[in-house]
């Protein structure tokens, strides 16, 4: 097996490395840079408590969902 010290591999290696590092590099900036964002819209969420409304036994089994679905999709 041969050294990898003095045969010139690590060079090899760390030469792979820095051009992946900053192949990275060079995406974040281009991804930085071409991505213009004008406004973001703020997200308001409703933080009022809602009373809940009594049933009887007989009309929560046939007529409550298990799930409720939110009256917006964010």
């Amino acid at each position: 097996m041969e050294n990898p010290f003095e045969s010139g591999h690590i060079k090899n290696y760390l030469l792979l490395y820095a051009s992946i590092v900053v192949i990275m590099i060079l995406f974040f900036i281009a991804s930085s840079l071409f991505n213009d964002v004008e406004s973001v819209e703020k997200k308001v969420f409703n933080t009022e408590i809602k009373e809940e409304v009594v049933l009887d036994d007989a009309e929560e089994a046939d007529s409550t969902p298990v799930f409720k679905l939110l009256d917006k999709a964010y």
